[in-house]
């Protein structure tokens, strides 16, 4: 049983990690010390550099923050919450919640990373309300469905090779999603993921005696009724047509999108999925706002991270030091071997740049060439970066914000088995990169 392993290292994780918010800075303080050590640039560059690039995460970051406000206020409509847990019911045991979990979680990743990281949450909520299980690798179960997002069909990767007009074009032309999201060897790494992380996430239950269990009394949303009053400003508040109306609206208005603008499923869109049809189920515009109210408690780590990792990229791309990183991985690859130095090299960037768009920007002039050199499948090296860029957030905090937001825990408390996902997971990647499917 990998409790035996899983249960001290849990403790030793709950010990000595600190706050997501001391690891951005020593992050921060770290990378300006090597970009001041071994790049061309000297500390004042650097500094300028992170000064200049904090703000850039914004909009981004406001995007996270909403994924987050309006996928909970979706989860406390009735019929959601009744959903969640009528799925939630299926689970019997301990390993049948733990492998549902991990199921759906993987399954709404798949499909969008920021639905993926929503709908794990809740649903993890709504599974410790039915089975009395270790909350911590519930949420860690959930969590970890996140390692598939970007060889799905909202992978930034392969979906920026894949449109008209990107950077990179005039040197790898366009590249379809069937030489990526569904050519046969990535497809193979997400059947194995999907098959082995569930009994993996299983095999670390603890001992009942080790087990952390909620109270299910404090998992249970709050409700959302409000009591109306008489006054007419009371009345417009508490009115069902006018909340249904603006969500039905909004709505439509996808509804357009998808059906006659052949609309993709963008991170804007999954947001304003959420916000309409919370709209729809709340009804009155009070019961909304209080909805809000209850889901914004869960946003400050967001709000106050997000710029210091902004910072961070900016210094990792201006002074040069994730190329750096990125060329000495490749400098020692032969065709054979790039797309497993692509991978290993871009989960290590993806620990000081944890967004895959940026990061395949700052790795793509350095692969693209060394693909062309060395003859090699420059899709299956393009899904390598996307691997890696996914495999490493599984301990990357930055991205666990949301999930643990709305779980109301802290990075310790999953992180632990989070390490043995990411051990697992890199070797089902690393191996299945290097077969010649």
């Amino acid at each position: 049983m990998l409790s035996k392993f899983t249960t001290p290292l849990t403790k030793l994780v709950d010990k000595y990690l600190p706050d997501p918010f001391v690891i951005v800075l020593l992050l921060t303080f770290l990378v300006m010390i090597l970009a001041a050590l071994f790049t061309p640039a000297t500390p004042v560059m650097v500094l300028e550099a992170w000064g200049s690039g904090f703000w850039k995460l914004l909009t981004f970051a406001m995007q996270m923050l909403l994924v987050l406000l309006c996928g909970h206020m979706l989860a406390v409509t009735p019929p959601i919450a009744k959903a969640l847990d009528r799925i939630a019911g299926l689970a019997k045991t301990h390993s049948q919640a733990i492998i549902l979990t991990t199921f759906v979680a993987m399954s709404a990743s798949w499909l969008n990373w920021g639905f993926g990281l929503v709908v794990g949450a809740l649903f993890a909520k709504a599974i410790a309300r039915k089975v009395k299980v270790d909350y911590r690798l519930l949420v860690a179960s959930a969590y970890s469905g996140f390692v598939v997002w970007h060889a799905g069909l909202s992978g930034s990767v392969p979906l920026t090779i894949a449109t008209l007009g990107h950077f990179s074009e005039k040197s790898i032309g366009i590249v379809t999603t069937s030489e990526t999201i569904f050519a046969p060897f990535n497809l193979l790494i997400v059947l194995s993921i999907f098959i082995v992380l569930p009994l993996i996430n299983k095999l670390m239950l603890p001992k009942d005696d080790d087990a952390v269990i909620v109270d299910k009394e404090k998992l249970i949303e709050q409700s959302n009724d409000i009591s109306t009053h008489n006054t007419p400003a009371a009345k417009l508040e508490n009115a069902s047509w006018l909340g249904m109306l603006g969500g039905a609206i909004g709505l439509s208005y996808l509804g357009f999108y998808f059906i006659f603008n052949a609309g993709t499923l963008t991170l804007n869109i999954v947001i304003a999925l959420f916000l309409f049809l919370a709209m729809l189920l709340h009804k009155t515009p009070a019961n909304i706002l209080n909805g809000l109210q209850q889901a914004i408690q869960g946003g400050a780590g967001i709000v106050i991270q997000f710029p210091f990792y902004a910072g961070i990229m900016a210094m990792m791309v201006e002074t040069g030091l994730a190329q750096q990183i990125s060329q000495g991985f490749v400098s020692i690859s032969s065709q054979w071997t790039l797309p497993l130095w692509s991978f290993l090299s871009a989960g290590l960037v993806n620990i000081f740049v944890p967004s895959g768009g940026g990061q395949w920007a700052v790795q793509a002039p350095i692969i693209i060439p060394a693909a062309e050199a060395l003859n090699a499948d420059i899709a299956r090296v393009a899904m390598a970066v996307a691997w890696g860029d996914a495999w490493t957030n599984l301990i990357q905090p930055f991205w666990a914000l949301p999930v643990l937001a709305i779980a109301g825990l802290k990075a310790k408390d999953i992180m632990g088995f989070c390490l043995v996902q990411l051990l697992v997971t890199g070797v089902i990647i690393a191996t299945l990169l290097l077969l010649p499917l």
